[in-house]
């Protein structure tokens, strides 16, 4: 079901399927992005040619085998992904391998714990603005009404009437930090309601622009009717979900290129782009740059001839937030069974969250039965610069203990750690310059989650979002009908509730 007011962005008109000599479209990246814009394609009959430089699909959410010293043979990814209710997009692209939605499960809570011992949950809100937000205060013991006149309901009420992308002109050039301290939350709230989520984006609140900040919550909280709580990956991604998808593009007619890392895009000979993939290369009439800042940046480095200095400046500019760190453990000491299969936390050092896989996956479910143990996964992120990796680990692991203490007595089986600095950063004032899905070669387009699109979209829905609009850019070019796109709702949900954040912003 999805909300009764999302935003349907209608699909390009045109014909139903290419006919004749159908264009072939290199998509570079395969991650969710690069999947969102080829699967349309290929569906429309283009002759796609996804190139992914890694082994697998899936990009930030992909994974891979690895054995264990026990011999098992486990998943290892980058890390726990929660897919909200409101991805709208990213859902109907997973819905192509999954019909029946068996590949996605639901987690009964959002709970967010801070080492003072405020607990805060979501499960069992209304899920709509303003009856969510009245419940969340009436029982978060973070919120207390006596704190209420300390509020600045000047600055909080904005957060009620957030537009998208009105909002960019209002916030953008404030970091998130500075927002927050004009609010004036009780610093519980601080921490758990903000810190928690604005770190979710790979950066502290100093380093992010407050507009992004308020647009997270208008997506999660205030702006949709589908609450905070999320499903998860029944299996490991690999397995439930990208490599049927990548199947279901093999049936299209997608050829898919693994270990084929793009160098270039440079005119072509018989066609108008020549993609260059180590000592080869493949000509192609369009292109999708769907890869990370870092492969962005090195492809547009190389291709002298793409787009004009403006934009080139733009993905130039592009920066990465700070390093984050995802260790996995598996123990020979089961997890006591009422631990929540996620838990957000804040105030436990660089701990930022705890996941118990074998609490709903089907993988880790599996061999914690077999041996007796538990699967735990432990998130940093925005690291400090002055700490190293061991340090890290270390750190991680001591406030595990702290959190759930029955891990003191547990044995590490084996364990994997992947430290990473290689998501988008968005700081204050960087809206306007971020490149969004055109360039200006018209068959040339940009997806992924550090695109700009004027939705009220984040994180993997920011990249299935970029990537549909990406294939729609293009199938408008050669005529033909491209897919929907859906948000939440643009602006506040509630008229009068926006009426009354106006008037006071005009006092």
């Amino acid at each position: 079901m999805r909300d009764p007011r999302a935003v349907r962005v209608p699909a390009p008109a045109g014909r139903a399927q290419f006919s004749g000599d159908a264009p072939v479209v290199v998509v570079v990246g395969g991650g969710i992005a690069g999947l969102a814009a080829a699967t349309p394609l290929a569906e429309r009959g283009a002759r796609v040619v996804l190139c992914e430089r890694e082994n697998y699909l899936g990009g930030r959410a992909g994974g891979w085998s690895t054995r264990l010293a026990d011999g098992s043979e486990v998943t290892m990814t980058r890390g726990f992904h929660a897919f909200f209710r409101q991805y709208y997009n990213l859902r109907a692209l997973l819905r192509r391998a999954d019909p029946s939605g068996r590949a996605l499960t639901g987690l009964p809570d959002y709970p967010l714990w801070h080492a003072s011992g405020h607990r805060d949950s979501f499960a069992g809100l209304p899920t709509a603005v303003p009856r969510n937000a009245l419940a969340f205060l009436r029982r978060s013991p973070t919120f207390r009404w006596r704190d209420l006149p300390d509020v600045d309901a000047r600055a909080a009420l904005s957060l009620l009437d957030v537009s998208v992308p009105r909002v960019y002109e209002e916030l953008d050039d404030i970091d998130a930090a500075t927002y927050l301290e004009s609010l004036r939350f009780p610093r519980a709230a601080h921490a758990l309601a903000f810190e928690v989520f604005s770190r979710s984006f790979f950066a502290p609140p100093s380093r992010m622009s407050a507009a992004e900040l308020a647009v997270m919550f208008h997506i999660y909280f205030l702006g949709s009717s589908e609450g905070l709580l999320f499903d998860v990956a029944a299996d490991p991604f690999p397995h439930g979900l990208w490599e049927p998808l990548g199947r279901h593009l093999a049936a299209l007619g997608a050829t898919i290129r693994f270990g084929a890392e793009v160098r270039s895009v440079l005119p072509g000979e018989e066609k108008r782009f020549s993609v260059t993939i180590g000592s080869g290369a493949i000509e192609a009439d369009a292109v999708v740059l769907a890869a990370d800042v870092r492969g962005l940046r090195g492809v547009v480095e190389a291709s002298p001839g793409l787009g004009d200095t403006a934009w080139r400046d733009r993905v130039a500019a592009l920066r990465t937030a700070p390093r984050f760190l995802v260790s996995r453990y598996w123990l020979d000491w089961p997890v006591d069974a009422d631990r929540p299969g996620f838990v957000g936390t804040s105030g436990f050092d660089l701990l930022d969250n705890i996941s118990v896989l074998d609490h709903y996956e089907h993988e880790a479910r599996a061999w914690s039965a077999r041996t007796g143990g538990s699967v735990v996964e432990l998130h940093g992120y925005a690291l400090p610069s002055d700490v190293d990796e061991q340090d890290a680990r270390r750190r991680l692991w001591e406030q595990l203990t702290e959190v759930f203490p029955e891990t003191k007595r547990a044995g590490v089986v084996d364990e994997r750690h992947e430290l990473r600095e290689d998501c988008p950063l968005f700081p204050a004032g960087g809206y306007a310059d971020r490149p969004g899905v055109r360039t200006p070669d018209e068959f040339l387009v940009v997806a992924g989650d550090l695109v700009r699109v004027d939705l009220p979209v984040a994180l993997m829905e920011r990249a299935a979002t970029t990537g549909f609009a990406a294939a729609n850019q293009l199938l408008s070019r050669w005529g033909v009908g491209g897919v929907d796109l859906w948000s939440v709702p643009t602006q506040g949900r509630v008229p009068l509730l926006r009426a009354v954040a106006r008037r006071w912003r005009t006092l």
